[in-house]
């Protein structure tokens, strides 16, 4: 029976906004599972499309370098350009460039098809977040909107793994670029059902495509640089090259942002105190939880010997504990508020990560590994959805793509920073190993690795620990005569 969400307060109800949550959720379900679906199925690719150790990497990398440096673009755009419009232009570009991905016939083939998903990756994501805090009124009906969505996306991130196992396993490594051609249509499809028409550009509001292309290209290229420098080595060319570059285009951005009357990324946004937070624990956030899903795969079939079905049905206990956390955590919100949900979930996490630092060795067990997984999911899927929830707190309906981007792309930088450092403590001393050696120390490296984690864990506790409180800015009226619509 259907009933009107504003009838219950908190409540989301069965009518077209909950039908928007549910296709708003999977898209971002649907992006994120692509962050490390392939990871299982990379042995199988070298072997196929004829990768090297050195260059295999890059499937991964590809992803994520254009990801994280169109995220902030992807929001302004949403922001300006229309949020259903965007949103259908990132998944057609995400279907696409996976159907491509699952043909490639060799490395130089699928590394532009992954560059490209990623690209539609980041258009998606921010605008995904975007539509859910303009169509739920802040509070209790957007907290547990954003649990939902959340729940979503911390799911794809760690079903990513297990999906890739099985689909490797039984299809092969074609299938982990195939299924998100059979996940973003429909998406695609039901954009143009169920999200309103995009009303007219607002001709008053400039895109600021200067300060637009110099952060893109700024954060793609310093991404570039951490993503790729463990394997072309931190003193080469074309790694310091492209950090020079790229620090220099973000001075470019800094200079023409000053300048402008419209800028891309707006003062009264960096004086809300809750983005600014949410946009130092969501890079903190990827550095550390985000990293971990990479070395547990690193773990099972390195040192224990799992296969790529093996290595994905271990992901089945973080997965659960990762949705319970996230499609929880916007009741928690509510009822405790952002930042002592926050201070518990990241001592829980900060807990987990430890536990599983002592649980790793080269004769450890998967029941071993239990309770620290356990408790690093809750954490893992309690902050994911809180980081969130704190981006879009005090924001304008017309500025909040662009307050998603910000937050997005934290992420994104978290997530290159964050591997490009735990790669370097994870492999030191790993140079001419071999045999039960290798093994031995890979456990150890992988270890050690978990403990720089939980204490970038800490860190993070500390940040919220020490924010701010009440000074968030106040979001603007809406202009008269406009809903809460799309």
């Amino acid at each position: 029976m259907a009933s009107d969400a504003k009838s219950r307060p908190g409540g989301l109800g069965w009518n077209r906004e909950t039908a928007t949550l549910a296709l708003l959720s999977f898209a971002m379900f649907t992006v994120s599972l692509d962050q490390y679906i392939v990871v299982v199925a990379l042995p199988d690719i070298a072997h196929d499309l004829g990768y090297s150790a050195r260059t295999l990497q890059s499937v991964i990398s590809a992803y994520a370098v254009a990801s994280a440096g169109f995220l902030l673009f992807g929001g302004r755009a949403a922001d300006l350009l229309g949020r259903r419009r965007v949103l259908a232009t990132g998944l057609a570009l995400y279907a696409g460039a996976a159907f491509v991905g699952g043909l490639a016939t060799g490395p130089p083939m699928l590394l532009v098809a992954r560059a490209v998903q990623g690209l539609g990756g980041a258009l998606v994501f921010p605008t995904t977040l975007a539509l859910i805090n303009v169509t739920f009124a802040e509070g209790s009906p957007r907290n547990r909107a954003l649990g939902i969505w959340g729940g979503a996306g911390a799911a794809g991130l760690v079903i990513g793994v297990l999906l890739g196992g099985v689909l490797t396993h039984v299809f092969g490594w074609e299938a982990v670029f195939l299924v998100n051609v059979a996940l973003a249509v429909p998406a695609l499809l039901l954009a143009f059902v169920l999200i309103p028409k995009d009303r007219p550009r607002d001709r008053d509001r400039g895109f600021d495509l200067p300060g637009a292309l110099s952060v893109t290209f700024g954060v793609t290229l310093i991404v570039f640089a951490l993503v790729q420098g463990p394997e072309l080595g931190w003193s080469s060319p074309g790694i310091l090259g492209s950090a020079v570059a790229g620090l220099v285009l973000l001075g470019v951005f800094a200079l023409v942002e000053g300048r402008s009357d419209d800028p891309l990324v707006p003062p009264r946004l960096l004086a809300n105190s809750s983005l600014v937070t949410s946009l130092v624990v969501a890079f903190l956030f990827m550095a550390t939880f985000g990293s971990v899903l990479y070395f547990l795969s690193l773990y099972f079939q390195e040192v224990l010997g799992y296969d790529a079905l093996q290595t994905g049905a271990g992901f089945i206990v973080p997965t659960t504990v990762v949705v319970a956390g996230s499609t929880t955590a916007g009741r928690m919100v509510t009822r405790f508020g952002l930042r002592n949900t926050l201070l518990g979930a990241l001592a829980i996490g900060a807990l987990g990560a430890v536990l599983l630092g002592q649980a790793i060795t080269p004769d450890g067990s998967y029941g071993s590994l239990v309770p620290g997984l356990v408790a690093l999911s809750v954490g893992d899927g309690i902050v994911f959805t809180g980081m969130f929830i704190a981006a879009g707190t005090g924001v304008a309906d017309h500025d909040q793509g662009t307050a998603s981007g910000i937050a997005s792309t934290g992420a994104g930088m978290g997530a290159a920073v964050g591997l490009a450092v735990l790669v370097l403590v994870a492999t030191t001393g790993l140079h001419g190993l071999s045999g039960e050696e290798l093994r031995n120390r890979t456990a150890h490296g992988i270890s050690t690795t978990l403990y720089v984690v939980a204490a970038g864990v800490a860190l993070t506790f500390l940040v919220v620990f020490f924010r701010r409180e009440g000074t968030t800015a106040a979001a603007p009226a809406r202009p008269p005569g406009r809903g809460r619509r799309c």
